[in-house]
């Protein structure tokens, strides 16, 4: 397998040429671990998925399976833009797993966030072991593991279900080709590697997906919440032309309430926070200062259109302190 740890004296890879060296040297490094096998890939649509898919396809062609599974945590419109840019536009090896129905039953009651995590991870794994038995010849699993998964993962900060390997009873070996990669240098990959605009800079999006979005126990109805108000902000920021200058942003409705007025009647409904920064490498996050223009208008679709939701909140903390999800 391709080197695991990264190298200390790595150079950082902000230039095509260091781009295309490191894309030589993975495609030789997945010919000689993959041979003639097949590959099974969990193909999200984000930036880290969609780079090792246009690694592997360089490397073994058609011996990638990608799996999409919609795990109900994904954004809105989000399965099928996924399939229509990979399967209808790349014209992928792609398998659609509609889970939605499992993964929530498994969520349940869960309150803690790294149980989440965890029960997140261990049912994408299960879920690819099953679409794996129906397929002859994989023994690989692929990942979009990249740097700071590893770091978060090994300080204890939080669980990242792509960063724990598989367990004993899985026959599955890792490819991990950008897993010493930090996430700017992911995107200099994809973009050598002929990605779309659209795909490369898409901002970033966790494992868990809404999971880690909806804080306590996840609930239809609030999830629903999240995604509904995450592609408002989304709608807003591409208007405003902050789509692809703003680095992240997203949604977060929390598991309490509070006194509102609708109609002239008293609610008891959610706060939506709203959570916009920049990096370079997840490591240190800044806070993106919104114009109150725009956040008066956020704050008016948000709680006339987004059932449950009364109140609008936006999250100035650096990280650190905090950590870019809630969870």
């Amino acid at each position: 397998m391709a080197l695991l740890v990264r190298p200390e004296t790595m150079e950082r890879i902000t230039t095509p040429e260091l781009a295309q060296r490191f894309i030589d040297e993975q495609i030789a490094d997945i010919k000689a671990q993959v041979g003639d096998k097949k590959v099974l890939l969990a193909l999200s649509g984000g930036v880290d998925s969609s780079v090792v898919a246009a690694l592997l396809i360089k490397a073994v062609g058609q011996q990638l399976v990608c799996v999409h599974v919609n795990h109900g945590l994904l954004r809105k419109g989000e399965p099928e833009q996924v399939i229509e840019v990979f399967r209808n536009q790349m014209n992928a090896n792609l398998i659609y797993v509609d889970a939605v129905d499992r993964f929530l039953d498994k969520l349940a009651g869960v309150t803690d966030p790294e149980q989440k995590r965890k029960i997140i991870g261990r049912e994408f794994i299960e879920v690819f072991a099953e679409e794996a038995g129906k397929l002859d010849g994989i023994e690989f699993l692929a990942q979009g593991t990249i740097w700071p998964d590893i770091l978060e993962s090994e300080a204890g900060i939080k669980a990242h279900h792509n960063a724990g390997g598989l367990p004993d009873d899985m026959h599955f070996e890792l490819v991990e080709p950008v897993r010493i990669l930090f996430k700017d240098e992911v995107r200099m990959v994809g973009k050598e590697l002929g990605l779309p605009d659209n795909m490369v800079y898409r901002q970033p999006f966790p494992g868990p997906g809404l999971g880690v979005r909806c804080p306590g126990a996840i609930t239809r109805d609030r999830l629903e919440a999240v995604r509904e108000s995450d592609a408002i902000l989304r709608e807003e920021f591409a208007r405003n032309g902050l789509e692809g200058k703003v680095w992240q942003y997203f949604t977060v409705v929390p598991d309490f309430k509070s006194t509102g007025i609708k109609n002239g009647k008293r609610t008891f409904d959610w706060p939506c926070i709203i959570r916009a920064i920049n990096t370079t490498d997840v490591m240190e996050v800044t806070v993106e200062h919104l114009s109150a223009e725009l956040m008066d208008h956020l704050v008016q679709r948000i709680i006339t259109e987004v059932p449950g939701i009364n109140r609008v909140l936006y999250d100035f903390t650096p990280k650190p302190p905090a950590t870019v999800e809630y969870e």
